[in-house]
This record gives C-alpha cells, structure tokens and sequence, in this order.
C-alpha cells in the first residue's frame, strides 16, 4: 500500500499534478557526500562484479564490529550476512524458519510487509493490537495470549512503523522472555533504531538476557539513518547456521547485494556520523511541528511518535461523513482517496497496517511540504460534513 499511494503521487505529478506526498518511509536527504565519493572509488577500482552470496568480507567484518559496538556483545562474521535491504533479509529469515502451518505473532499496528512475507513463507500471520491510550506500547499480555502450539516467531520493530512507538526494556524485556518460555524466534527490525526522540532508548532484546542471541534474528541496514534507500543494503545477525540457511536461498533468488552498494555501505558503517545526527535532529523538528499541526484539526488526535519518522493520527471521526459532492467516506482508504482528489495529499491508510480508521503520514519531507501539506489536509477535512 506505501508504494502504491507514492506510486500515484508520482503519476499525478508526471501529469502536472501539484501533489504533496507523505506516503514514502523515504529521508529526502541526499547520502553524505563521503558514502558517494566511496562508491565512485569502488567502481573505478574494479567493483563491478560478483561477491560472495553473504557480502564481502571486508563488509561482513565491518558490519560484525558495528552490531558490536551497537550491542555490546561479541560478533563474528560468519554471524553476519548482507542482502539487497532489510525487507530481503526478513524474507529470506522467515523463509528459512518457518513452515507452512506456523503462525508469526506480529504486535501491530505494524509494517505491511511482515504479514504478506510470512504468508509467502506459507505461515500465519497473527496480529496482536496495542492501544492508542498505551502510546502503542507492546501488550504483552495480549501477546502471551495469542501464542499457541503452532507460534514459532514473533516480530519486534521498535522504533515503529507506522506508530512511531518505541517500546520499553521492561515490555521488551517481557516478550523476550515469552520466546525462551516458549521456544520461539524472536525477530527484531532495528532499521530505526537511530532515529528516537525525547530521550526515548532503543531496546536490543538480545543484549538484555544471556543466551538470547541463540533465538534471535537481527534485521538492521543504511537505508533509513544513512539516507541509502536506492542502495538496497541490509543487514542480518543470527546464528551462524541460521545465516547459512538464509545463504542457501539468497544463494538462488539474487545472489550477492550489489558490489558498488557493498563498497558505500562499508564507507557509511566506518566514516563520520554526524550527518546522522544532523538528520536526526530534523526530523525531530518536524515531527514537532507535524504533530501539533495534526492535533489542532478538530475530529483528528495523534499520539505522539517517539522514534522513526512517522505520525499515526485517528481520523475515525471522519468515517461516515460525506464529501462536498456527497459521496460517504465509507473507510480510511476512502479517506484517503478523497484526500489525494481533493487536497491533493498522499497518506497511507491505516488499515494497511491492522490500525483502520488512521492513517500514516511520513515527515521525512521538506519542511514547507509538510506545512503545505498540512494545511490542504485540514482544509479538505474541515470540507467533510
């Protein structure tokens, strides 16, 4: 759904459409410079050609002493494996660990792809809601509730998407506990883990409780901290034999990430971070001011995102209103065509994510998108009576 709704913001735009599209979990940075200059080396220096399936060794080396420092715990490379982003390394993870019949439990509201790569797995997807009033906060009674004898994974991603929840050492501290309780994987997206505000911590389950890390897969990249989204580089810690199996089936889908993406990924993991920190503190700023725009619509309330770069307002006030040419706003994707039509505004709807009745709107725009954005969408729903 996220790539469709940027897709037709796209579409509308090629035709001389002014829209103003929040649909992309995209930064609108450029890469820093000292990545691109890295890459440009590369290729003259011969990085044109197949690598080993599993990285370079140069970057699995590298990567083995990031989640090193990231973590606190001892890492080798055979530990470590490069794909072509964070989504392939979830998928070849519950290719290689679950069966058909198995069932993934997935705290939601939460990314699309989890639940449709599960189900490419031929397993089960299992959504567990958290609460609004909870900050998004895991539930994690909910959570032991709904593991059965056919549970074989759960999926952690804190900061969230699309909530921008980050979620506490105790809760997660908790649910780590349910997995060795139960003897299930533990899966954790981590891809914006650097990205948290007002003080919020990112919590690494697998730094928490000794012998964890035998259970756990660790999904993390560039793509989002590092501005590299085109670069398509992800990376994957898990036991070694886990990574060899996930080896096997990259091994006969794609093969090696690309070698030039392998070389600037190497330079961002190694080089200077403080463009990060510059991002971060953008984004921050505009989260802010998102939300507080968000919150002065009436009908609209928005729990306030801690981490990530995405506001999940609820729009449910405005299901069932009509529009000024009578039309019945039947649902959040009804929502949001209307919005795209008549403010010319790009969302995602809230129902992609199990949340119906909100929608997802990404600040990792301009500023002046964002105000300009802002202000078509409360005036098209000002509209609705």
């Amino acid at each position: 759904m996220t790539v469709k709704v940027t897709a037709k913001a796209a579409e509308l735009r090629a035709r001389g459409v002014d829209v103003i599209s929040f649909g992309a979990g995209e930064p609108d940075f450029d890469t820093p410079v000292h990545i691109k200059e890295a890459a440009k080396r590369a290729l003259d220096a011969g990085a044109t050609k197949y690598t080993a399936v599993e990285g370079t060794p140069a970057l699995r080396k590298a990567v083995a002493v990031w989640f090193a420092k990231a973590h606190g715990f001892d890492v080798s490379p055979d530990q470590v494996m490069v794909s072509a982003g964070a989504k392939q390394v979830i998928y070849n993870a519950m290719h290689a660990l679950l069966d058909p019949g198995d069932e993934v439990i997935l705290p939601a509201p939460c990314w699309v792809s989890y639940a449709e790569i599960a189900k490419l797995a031929g397993a089960e997807p299992v959504p567990v809601l958290s609460r609004p009033r909870d900050g998004f906060e895991l539930d994690v009674d909910a959570i032991a509730r709904a593991i059965t004898k056919s549970t074989r994974m759960i999926v952690l991603a804190s900061p969230s998407n699309p909530t921008g929840a980050v979620f506490g050492e105790d809760a997660v501290r908790a649910v780590a506990q349910l997995a060795v309780k139960h003897d299930l994987w533990l899966l954790t997206d981590d891809i914006y883990r650097s990205l948290c505000y007002d003080g919020a911590r990112f919590v690494q389950p697998a730094s928490l409780i000794p012998g964890l890390r035998q259970r756990t897969v660790i999904v993390d990249g560039v793509s989002k901290s590092y501005a590299m989204t085109g670069w398509r580089i992800g990376f994957c810690l898990a036991p070694a034999q886990v990574i060899e199996g996930m080896a096997t089936l990259q091994g006969q889908s794609t093969t090696n990430a690309a070698s030039v993406s392998q070389a600037a990924a190497l330079a961002a993991i190694q080089g200077p971070d403080d463009e990060l920190e510059v991002m971060r503190r953008a984004f921050d700023q505009r989260r802010r001011f998102m939300v507080r725009a968000l919150r002065a619509i009436p009908g609209v309330t928005c729990v306030e995102p801690r981490g990530a770069f995405y506001a999940f307002p609820d729009v449910s006030a405005f299901v069932g209103k009509r529009t000024p040419g009578g039309a019945i706003i039947r649902d959040d994707p009804g929502l949001c065509t209307y919005l795209i039509e008549e403010a010319k505004v790009a969302v995602v709807p809230g129902a992609a994510f199990f949340a119906p009745g909100f929608i997802r709107l990404s600040y990792a725009t301009s500023q002046d998108n964002i105000e300009k954005g802002l202000t078509r969408l409360a005036q098209a729903l000002g509209k609705l009576t």
